[in-house]
């Protein structure tokens, strides 16, 4: 697997859950907070990019959520499943194609969309458009996961010229997964990337 394919696999997925995480938790009470607004985010340079904006530790591990951008015609994460972990979508730009089991949601700007854990599912942007959305985590605090492999673990496989596939960039990712009860599909991208004529 190529390098821009993992991060471009690995960016994305994201939540409601009736369970409790399966990464850290939070003793403190919720306090109040406000949070400015930022510009829009751009996709990266693996065309797309991801930032936290509400953090579980803000709000006593019940909610989360980060701001999604990927670019014209871009596959966004592998096909994967959450263990207990599920995913509320809202779409702010652009329109979202989203695989649930194997149901296709094509998600317009100002819709939502509900990803039930236990089922395998995917997102891309088709269109010739930049798609920007939302992902919402409840009571898991899956903005660590994601922070932790996107801004840490792939910039540190680029800058040391590792590969997915190195024993210790695998290991750290597997860690990372078994943390999070997340558990990747990497062999059914490339269906979909040729299917829709995506980057990839």
């Amino acid at each position: 697997m190529k390098r821009t394919e993992f991060l471009t696999g690995v960016i994305g997925g994201f939540s409601l859950l009736h369970m409790p995480a399966f990464g850290s938790t939070y003793a403190d009470p919720a306090m109040p907070f406000y949070i400015p607004p930022k510009p829009a985010l751009t996709p990266g340079p693996g065309n797309s990019d991801i930032r936290t904006i509400i953090h579980a530790k803000q709000t006593g591990n019940q909610f989360s959520n980060v701001e999604v951008a990927m670019a014209p015609n871009q596959m966004g994460p592998s096909p994967h499943v959450h263990k207990e972990l599920d995913e509320l979508m809202y779409v702010l730009e652009g329109t979202a194609t989203v695989l649930i089991g194997k149901e296709i949601y094509e998600v317009q700007a100002g819709g939502w969309n509900f990803r039930p854990h236990g089922i395998i599912h995917a997102i891309w942007n088709a269109s010739d458009k930049p798609l920007r959305f939302i992902d919402n985590f409840f009571h898991q605090n899956f903005e660590d996961y994601l922070e932790e492999l996107i801004h840490q673990i792939v910039p540190d496989m680029i800058r040391r010229k590792l590969t997915p596939s190195s024993p210790e960039i695998a290991s750290r990712v597997a860690a990372l997964d078994k943390k999070f009860g997340v558990t990747w599909y990497h062999d059914q991208r490339q269906a979909i990337v040729d299917k829709y004529k995506l980057q990839g």
